[in-house]
């Protein structure tokens, strides 16, 4: 028996929570509670039953960011996605980078695909950038991403995006062997260090820092 995925929407739009709601309740396995604005949340979400949150960035009486660290505190397993009608992933840098947030688009929060994908990507524990946001960045003059090949380059776009190695040799049409040897060149390349930070989480970092 799949295991029902359970899932906390914040959104003060009404017509757009109702979207997102009605898109999400149609997924087998998923489970969705609404709020309308922090104080809703944050009152009547039992956070430890949660599995994802997903929160706008933008409410009338706080951000989503603010409620996802209050969530948090209940319940430190909780998986966040971020939401904005614009390119707020820079926000992601004010995080801890042990903080596996992910960020999405609200024009791609409306693709039931890209939203069930970065959902479940979220919950198994990955850290998703929206792919558009990932594909609309350009890399900034003097830093350690100009020194990677443009294959290194896309194969970190991909990661950003939180797909999985295997995800990324089926979208290149590599061998898994490959994106595994171009992603630990990447890890070196970046001087991440491994022991320390997820490596995965540390990469797309450095893409959002070193991008714009």
């Amino acid at each position: 028996m799949t295991q029902t995925l359970r899932i906390g929407l914040l959104e003060d739009q009404p017509l757009f929570r109702e979207m997102l709601q009605h898109l999400l309740r149609a997924v087998p396995g998923f489970a969705v509670v609404t709020a309308a604005d922090c104080s809703d949340a944050t009152s009547n979400w039992d956070a430890r039953a949660l599995d994802v949150a997903l929160l706008d960035v933008e409410l009338p009486d706080g951000t989503g960011l603010d409620v996802g660290r209050a969530l948090q505190r209940s319940n430190p397993d909780l998986r966040v996605v971020l939401l904005s009608a614009v390119d707020r992933s820079q926000m992601l840098l004010e995080l801890d980078e042990r903080e596996q947030w992910s960020y999405l688009s609200k024009n791609s929060s409306t693709s039931s695909a890209k939203l069930i994908r970065a959902i479940r990507a979220c919950a198994a524990g990955r850290r998703v950038i929206d792919p558009d946001v990932v594909g609309s960045r350009r890399v900034r003059a003097g830093g350690r991403l100009e020194g990677l090949s443009s294959r290194h380059l896309e194969v970190l776009q991909l990661v950003t995006e939180g797909l999985t190695n295997q995800a990324i040799a089926e979208r290149l049409g590599l061998a898994l062997s490959s994106v595994n040897n171009h992603v630990n060149a990447i890890y070196a390349g970046l001087q991440i260090d491994r022991a320390r930070f997820n490596p995965r989480v540390a990469a797309a970092r450095l893409y959002l820092e070193e991008t714009a």
